[in-house]
């Protein structure tokens, strides 16, 4: 039985544990569902925003928060009535290494700060960053001299290399840290229009490893807690 990739990523406002989750979004089979919280500001026009700068063929489904407590228990309650006991593989590209990606960890250290519940529980988890790294090739050659450069393993190449970068027109930013810079500005919708950029080409990534790995390939794992709240 192949399980259904369900791929997801997360916005922040920085790399440290006092940092906030601004967004985070999901690519279920039916479509997308994004959550982004304003930091009690107005949210302006998020919704309408971001399904005009998503394709149109996807269907996206955007609520907004006033706070991440807000957000994380939103995003708590779409885990357990849809992913959750299904036969769902919950993917990100680099979710769960701390050097670069970082999403299962950092949700981790905000839902602890919180006192929220866990949500991942009984939620196969699989990171796409080693499947890319090892079973594929990444490595980019400088076209003035010619000489073979460093592999590029992020997911910006690795959706280049294996992808038709149909997504590149949802992203308004060039670099993920301009993301911060537009929370900031409440430029809102701009934030959940990067997030939605990423958890499509995350999906990509995802269904081309599908194609062409075998799933012992996947190193699929459990995030369910070793014990209860």
């Amino acid at each position: 039985m192949v399980l259904e990739q369900v791929a997801f990523d997360i916005e922040t406002t920085g790399f440290s544990v006092d940092d906030e989750v601004t967004v985070v979004g999901f690519a279920v089979p039916v479509g997308l569902r994004v959550f982004v919280q304003t930091g009690g500001r107005p949210a302006g026009d998020v919704e309408p925003a971001v399904e005009a700068a998503t394709p149109a063929d996807v269907l996206v489904n955007v609520s907004t928060h006033t706070s991440e407590q807000e957000l994380l228990a939103a995003v708590s309650a779409f885990v357990a009535e849809r992913l959750a006991g299904d036969e769902m593989l919950l993917v990100a590209y680099n979710g769960e290494r701390w050097n670069g990606g970082f999403d299962v960890p950092f949700l981790r250290t905000r839902y602890a700060q919180l006192n929220l519940s866990w949500p991942f529980t009984d939620v196969p988890y699989a990171d796409l960053m080693p499947i890319v790294s090892d079973r594929f090739n990444t490595t980019v050659t400088d076209d003035n001299t010619g000489e073979s450069m460093s592999e590029q393993n992020d997911l910006a190449c690795a959706y280049a290399v294996l992808c038709d970068g149909e997504f590149g027109d949802v992203d308004p930013f060039v670099e993920s840290a301009e993301a911060v810079a537009a929370f900031d500005d409440g430029r809102f919708a701009e934030v959940a229009q990067h997030n939605v950029a990423d958890v499509l080409r995350t999906r990509a990534v995802g269904r081309v490893a599908e194609r062409y790995c075998a799933k012992s390939e996947f190193q699929v794992k459990s995030l369910t807690p070793t014990r209860d709240p």
